[in-house]
């Protein structure tokens, strides 16, 4: 059984969904952000960066996100295996997700580690309109690869959870993103609140009842979203 190293409405939300919903057996462990845990020796140890998601398998703690859902599709068959023609597909809007949609973002909620006080304000519109650019990107890649990008596999998931995230973080920033604008998107948000795993995954860490297509501010049962 693996143990997912969480915090609430973090970038383990992702793994955690992907996990319930292919029914992979998991336990979870908080690192509680409140107390700064992800800085502690312990965790530090499974971890280097302190980042959070962190999975322990039988081969080891493997932790960034998109190096976990390609370790997990590789591992439970959860998307195109290697010699399929969707592989090259996959890979690379896996890719864009991690490395430019993701970081991106982060970008934006963490300002103060990219750009000086005085020039927030402008890298928030910088970003937020490059973040728009991605969007439509993406909107057109779940258009054009429905079953790679379907609700409760790992493409779509990541989708819409950063999805999610554009519509709150940060709390005093301007909001920039309407998902109607984003039709394919936003009915991926509709079908994975049908999905079971969805209302038990929002449950555990305070997400409220329509956690992407009506996202509200997380009200955590244990642990800290920031």
């Amino acid at each position: 059984m693996y143990l997912l190293h969480y915090a609430p409405d973090n970038a383990s939300l992702i793994i955690r969904l992907v996990l319930d919903g292919a029914g992979i057996p998991y336990r979870t462990a908080l690192v509680d952000r409140s107390r700064r845990q992800q800085d502690g020796p312990a965790y530090r140890a499974l971890n280097p960066t302190g980042l959070i998601p962190t999975l322990e398998t039988p081969v080891g703690p493997i932790s960034e996100t998109g190096a976990i859902l390609l370790w997990l599709v590789d591992t439970h068959k959860l998307g195109p295996a290697p010699g399929n023609a969707d592989r090259p597909v996959f890979l690379k809007w896996l890719f864009f997700l991690s490395n430019t949609a993701h970081a991106d973002l982060r970008t934006i909620f963490y300002p103060h580690q990219y750009a000086p006080a005085d020039a927030h304000a402008a890298h928030h519109e910088i970003m937020s309109a490059r973040m728009l650019r991605h969007f439509a990107l993406l909107d057109a890649a779940a258009k054009a690869h429905p079953v790679l990008f379907a609700a409760g596999r790992p493409l779509g998931v990541y989708t819409i959870t950063l999805s999610r995230w554009s519509a709150l973080y940060p709390v005093d920033a301007p909001r920039w993103l309407d998902l109607a604008e984003f039709p394919t998107l936003a009915e991926l948000a509709r079908a994975q609140e049908h999905r079971v795993e969805t209302p038990i995954v929002a449950r555990a860490e305070g997400l409220g009842p329509h956690p992407f297509t009506r996202p509200e501010q997380p009200n955590p049962p244990e642990g800290s979203v920031l």
